[in-house]
């Protein structure tokens, strides 16, 4: 996508001068041709026909749960139909069950920028961040501390601090841009570095490279939560030297409710990884039903139980709406609509008591744009019933997540003008 608006990949905020009614109209007009041609220099807009979108609806809520994909409904069919109505137990193997979640992991690994072998998919977010923390804090023993963000996603919070209680641990809370200073600092005391790749509320990118690498410096391993960015971005788990990474798929890979989540761990970690939760599937031989545990090789010892069979088969449908798209071009999509999102809240709704939360500058930012304001929670509900949907972080928190495989800059322009009929 070649066509940018350039306040958005500055960190010069909007005039403090208050314009008109009159004035801040020609503005929005000026604005609806930007975006009429943004749009049609869009080289991803094709992808908007792989989704169901209710029509009329303007949705920002993919960063909580993505539009249903075109390509779900039949295949969701079918696995009830054929595959669980006809074929019953033996579709474990004739239609390919029991090979699901590392399948569909290779497919989840190229938008992870991982190579094959290394991703496998099943379980809930929570189950797979706690079995791949554990194991990774297994990797240094000896050492006391685990690092992690103090604006984490609650879940990440709340299992860091039961594996540290499990574990004998400290944590230790410090926002993701002073972990380098923190690592040099006292490295040798940690043992896992935990951080999201995105900040839930406000929508900022952290640096995965630089974290990385200083966590490395310290002789610690790194655990990164993805839910925020993968399908959004490119990621470059391998490039970067990740030890291991988590994320759910209900967000930008549109899997659905409650689809499962992923579990990247690098393969020269495969060997030595001690995961805490052994289920059966991740034995080396599961249908021996031998009385003692033994890891399968690879990336199968991350697997547990019995997998959502048509939740697992609802995902690999929706991860078509990938097929054929270049990461570096939707990143590029995805800037240009949250830029120009920032550029209309500046034009309308900063004289109102908005106020942007999330960078300004392009590369500081994930695929979402959070705006504060005091009756936030009022107008999330109001701005449902004018058919925009979005969500938001209580006190004061209004989160508009864009997913650039089917939002326009006509729906960011709609969003901020309906913001506006409700606070003007």
């Amino acid at each position: 996508m070649t066509v940018t608006v350039t306040p958005s990949n500055t960190a010069t905020p909007s005039s403090t001068a208050t314009p008109s009614n009159a004035d801040t109209e020609a503005t929005l007009a000026e604005l609806a041709e930007v975006a009429a041609k943004l749009d049609a220099a869009n080289a991803l807009a094709y992808t908007r026909e792989r989704f169901l979108i209710p029509p009329n609806l303007v949705y920002l809520d993919g960063n909580s749960l993505g539009v249903l994909p075109a390509a779900v409904p039949a295949a969701v069919e079918d696995a009830v139909h054929r595959h669980w109505g006809n074929g019953l137990i033996s579709s474990w193997f004739e239609e390919g069950w029991w090979d699901a979640p590392l399948r569909i992991g290779e497919r989840i690994a190229p938008l992870l920028g991982a190579a094959a072998g290394q991703v496998v998919v099943g379980d809930s977010t929570s189950v797979q961040l706690f079995n791949t923390l554990m194991a990774a804090a297994r990797l240094r023993p000896g050492r006391r501390v685990l690092l992690t963000d103090p604006a984490h996603f609650p879940t990440d919070a709340y299992l860091t601090d039961s594996v540290a209680g499990l574990l004998g641990l400290e944590v230790r809370r410090v926002p993701a841009s002073e972990a380098p200073a923190v690592l040099a600092e006292i490295g040798g005391d940690v043992c896992v570095v935990s951080y999201p790749i995105v900040d839930y509320r406000t929508g900022e990118l952290w640096d995965l490279p630089g974290v990385t690498r200083a966590a490395h410096g310290a002789g610690a391993v790194v655990l990164w939560d993805l839910c925020h960015g993968v399908g959004a971005m490119p990621i470059g788990l391998d490039e970067a030297e990740v030890d291991f990474a988590v994320g759910c798929t209900y967000k930008y890979l549109s899997g659905g409710p409650g689809s499962p989540a992923f579990s990247y761990a690098a393969a020269r970690h495969q060997d030595t990884m001690q995961y805490p939760l052994t289920g059966w599937n991740g034995h080396a031989d599961p249908f021996a039903m031998q009385d003692a545990y033994k890891p399968a090789d690879g990336i199968a010892r991350a697997r547990i139980g019995t997998p959502p069979m048509l939740s697992l088969l609802s995902l690999e449908a929706a991860l078509s709406a990938f097929d054929g798209v270049d990461l570096n071009e939707l990143r590029a999509a995805s800037l240009s609509l949250t830029g120009f999102f920032i550029e209309c809240c500046d034009a309308a709704l900063a004289e109102l008591g908005f106020e942007v939360a999330t960078p300004r500058v392009a590369g500081r930012r994930g695929s979402q744009v959070a705006l504060r304001h005091r009756d936030a929670v009022r107008l999330v509900p109001e701005l449902a019933r004018r058919s925009v949907l979005c969500d938001k972080r209580e006190p004061d928190v209004l989160r508009c997540g864009f997913n650039a495989l089917y939002n326009t800059h006509r729906d960011a322009l709609t969003a901020v003008r309906a913001l506006r009929d409700l606070v003007g």
